[in-house]
């Protein structure tokens, strides 16, 4: 069977962006409205986009096979080998904690509804790396040909939505403006959009060729800004603010934007397609996470690719995320709260420092290339600051005339 590589590396950028985040998406950005929203994600998406294309030209000046370390070493030098290992480290094992969280009751709801037997609890978190770890194991090819499946189920899930919500769309509830909490907004968007990890991966994937890389980036990219653009109009559409029902209550009980929305509108249809819609947006994300942990622990610990390198690499994937599902109650939210800290420091400010190193392309040595990176950088510590300011401290009174009402 022949593989369009080319397709396949549009899907894996896709389906490494979507994923768990979009099911917080329309739950914080229902503070600010959907407009502000569209200006946001617009916004966040430039930015992810430059720095993708950063990450590559970084991966393109250096030499072998790189992963992340590699490339941060030979452009930046130790201090930055050091920063990118633990705060990769941190993304990938709290990303891949959150998935491994959030998918344990979907397998345990499907188990009980297939079989009438409800498993112990404990045994949920198994349940996606043991199904989908072989996968991981056979590298980037075997995820490819699965992610097409899971893919395909994606976009039907979500065509299943998109037929039938519509009509319970109310256009008054997407008048809402407010712009005063918008700072909360960002880290949870820019999470959404990082799918930067899969870069080293997909250039060797496609041997090299910058020009097609450079089309999978965009293309890859538009179509998880597209999704999100009309699930925001469904969801904000159709799920008001306020009330027991509201997306205000969702943020309170830590509860994904599907959950209002198939207390409002029963369609049985609707319940199926948002059921799906979630686990499938969560194991294409958590297969293109995994995949790129594995690689990067690999090339960082320098493990043969060997069956028994590959067994190997695929434990230090797993096992840590587990042992931290297991030891937090709230392990889903505990990882994704300072997820767009990590992708700020990794995915937008190391590969503006690395291209700020490189002579080639020469842009980055021009005016316009030096404001582009000044931009960047510092867009980078506005999502630090704002990401660590919306964890310690207390925003509520921002929202007080929203949490009135619920």
């Amino acid at each position: 069977m022949k593989i369009n590589h080319y397709v396949g590396g549009v899907l894996l950028v896709a389906g490494t962006t979507i994923g768990a985040g979009m099911l917080a998406l329309p739950v914080m950005s229902s503070f600010v409205g959907f407009i502000p929203s569209i200006a946001i994600f617009l916004l966040c998406w430039g930015v992810m986009l430059a720095t993708a294309f950063f990450f590559l030209d970084a991966n393109f000046a250096v030499d072998g096979e790189p992963n992340l370390i590699s490339m941060v070493h030979q452009t930046l030098g130790g201090w930055g080998k050091g920063l990118s290992w633990i705060v990769y480290l941190l993304l990938l094992y709290s990303l891949t904690a959150a998935y491994i969280s959030a998918s344990s009751p979907l397998f345990v709801s499907a188990i009980q509804y297939v079989t009438g037997y409800t498993i112990p609890y404990w045994l949920g978190p198994f349940c996606l790396p043991v199904i989908f770890g072989f996968f991981v194991y056979l590298g980037t090819l075997g995820v490819d040909v699965i992610n097409r499946i899971l893919m395909l189920g994606l976009c039907v899930s979500y065509l299943l939505l998109v037929g039938f919500l519509p009509e319970h769309v109310d256009v008054e509830l997407l008048t809402h403006v407010d712009w005063a909490p918008a700072f909360i907004v960002f880290p949870v968007v820019i999470t959404s959009f990082g799918y930067h990890i899969i870069i080293p991966t997909l250039t060797t994937y496609m041997n090299h060729d910058k020009k097609k890389l450079r089309w999978i980036l965009v293309v890859g990219s538009l179509l998880p800004l597209v999704i999100y653009l009309l699930w925001q109009v469904l969801i904000l559409g159709i799920v008001p603010l306020s009330g027991e029902n509201g997306l205000v209550h969702a943020w309170q009980h830590g509860v994904s934007a599907t959950q209002p929305l198939t207390q409002i509108v029963t369609n049985h249809w609707i319940k199926v397609g948002a059921h799906f819609f979630s686990f499938f947006a969560i194991v294409t994300s958590f297969l293109g996470v995994t995949l790129s942990l594995s690689d990067f622990l690999t090339d960082g610990f320098k493990i043969k690719k060997s069956w028994e390198g590959r067994l190997f690499a695929c434990l230090l994937t797993f096992v840590p995320p587990l042992i931290f599902v297991f030891t937090y109650q709230r392990g889903f939210f505990v990882a994704i709260d300072y997820a767009g800290v990590f992708v700020a420091i990794l995915l937008i400010f190391l590969p503006a420092m690395m291209v700020w190193k490189l002579k080639n392309p020469r842009f980055y040595s021009t005016f316009w290339g030096r404001t582009l990176l000044v931009f960047i950088i510092l867009f980078a510590f506005f999502i630090v600051v704002i990401g660590v300011f919306v964890q310690l401290g207390d925003f509520k009174p921002l929202i007080s005339k929203y949490l009135a009402h619920v």
